[in-house]
């Protein structure tokens, strides 16, 4: 396989192969999970936004679809395809075409807009991941406290907006829901109400649309316990520019890549921030490692293995691991000595679809539970036929591929493609052994 071609854009099954540490310098797209929201935002202050940086995954297409299909002007910008214009309709449309809802998680987000625009909204169930039941109960709370009507039925669900009211609209959400912090932020902006918001959300992705909304004349004062946005006295007169965050996530991966094969890399693009839980889990695996303003800097080469239990418990409370980063460290933990814990309360079907790719690789891992399991390493994974099965199941399972014998087939690449335009050919370019293969 030679292992330094471009890979296709259209090719729907990879070959993985180890070989050589990788190495070298590589730089993060745009974060899909705050594009999405971010894009959802710039459709609810209902003026002209500019994004820099959008990545081009597959989810962040169909949201921009979804946004023109509801009437907004959206297109990326000539020459600057990481460039995306969001413009208000001209009127409300006789026949929105909301069918790509059903295509991502995030379509809600575009509710608060919808609502705005013509006083109702009526959407299918959100697809994405199939990584165990996320409901849509927290949502639905959030519109009942601006005074909006909730319907739901088989096909999806309908919100109707009340009667415009003024003073603040105080909620307390009975876990900290980055969704429903999110959507709580935006139906509070195009009601141009106050919000007071207990519990919320406080992670990258909220942060960044809460300083999109500062840009564009809002006050927001974020909490651990609450979060409080108030309505400007005046917007500022020139357009909002905003910029999407590095994918924090997409760094990570790479990052555990590197270490799994013992290479040294510098990974540019991400807040060096947003990738701290990550950062201390390699450090407690003996994987030296430093985070500078935007760059994160691997050098497997200079592991020290140390035993020590890796527990890797997703979380949603501020500073904690994010759930997306879980799976590339189970894949990592697999070759490093230890026994290591694993869970993931938020998303309690990933396990059941990691797991079981993993095992085809040869990995012994101990279900405790549903949401919990248990591994102890090293062990010696072989290449196999394997599946990615949701976005998440597929990064990690390319991380577990560049340390096992023989080569592995990766099929399921859109499922990747979804939250990652091309880390495949993020890791070609750091020289791993990777190449698209016929179906």
């Amino acid at each position: 396989m030679a292992p330094h071609r471009a890979l296709a854009t259209s090719a729907e099954v990879i070959a993985v192969r180890p070989g050589s540490p990788l190495s070298g310098s590589v730089s993060v797209d745009g974060s899909k999970n705050a594009a999405l929201p971010l894009l959802a935002a710039a459709a609810a202050v209902r003026r002209t936004v500019q994004l820099e940086n959008v990545p081009a995954s597959a989810d962040v297409h169909w949201m921009l679809t979804l946004i023109q299909g509801a009437g907004w002007h959206a297109a990326r910008a000539v020459g600057r395809p990481d460039s995306v214009v969001i413009m208000p309709p001209d009127g409300v449309p006789a026949e929105p075409d909301l069918a790509p809802a059903a295509r991502i998680r995030a379509s809600y987000y575009l509710v608060p807009a919808l609502l705005a625009l013509q006083g109702n909204a009526r959407l299918p169930w959100p697809g994405g991941c199939r990584i165990g039941e996320r409901g849509m109960d927290l949502h639905f709370k959030v519109y009942e406290a601006f005074g909006d009507r909730v319907a739901v039925h088989d096909e999806g669900y309908a919100i109707k907006a009340g009667r415009p009211t003024t003073g603040t609209v105080s909620h307390t959400l009975p876990f900290r829901s980055r969704g429903a912090t999110v959507v709580a932020v935006l139906r509070a902006v195009v009601a141009g109400r106050a919000l007071r918001l207990g519990r919320p959300n406080l992670s990258p992705e909220v942060l960044a649309v809460l300083d999109a909304l500062r840009s564009a004349g809002w006050e927001a004062r974020a909490g651990e316990q609450v979060l409080d946005l108030s309505p400007a006295a005046a917007s500022p007169a020139e357009a909002p520019a905003w910029r999407v965050p590095g994918d924090k996530i997409e760094a990570g991966t790479l990052a555990c890549a590197v270490a799994a094969t013992g290479g040294t890399a510098r990974i540019e693009g991400v807040q060096g921030r947003d990738v701290v839980p990550l950062q201390e889990a390699l450090q407690r695996l003996g994987i030296p490692t430093s985070v500078r303003e935007d760059v994160l800097l691997v050098d497997g080469s200079a592991a020290r293995p140390t035993g020590r239990p890796l527990r890797a418990i997703a979380t949603l409370a501020t500073g904690g691991l994010d759930a997306d980063f879980e799976p590339p460290l189970m894949a990592l933990a697999l070759g490093q000595p230890g026994t290591h814990l694993f869970a993931d309360s938020i998303n309690p079907g990933r396990h059941g679809n990691l797991l079981p790719q993993l095992a085809r690789l040869g990995a012994k891992i101990e279900e405790i539970s549903p949401t919990e399991c248990r591994l102890t390493g090293p062990q010696r994974l072989t290449g196999a036929g394997v599946e990615a099965t949701d976005i998440r199941t597929g990064s990690a399972l390319m991380v577990a591929a560049l340390t096992a014998r023989g080569i592995t087939t990766l099929g399921g690449v859109d499922q990747l493609r979804r939250g990652h335009a091309d880390l495949p050919g993020k890791l070609l370019h750091l020289g791993a052994d990777i190449c698209e293969v016929a179906p």
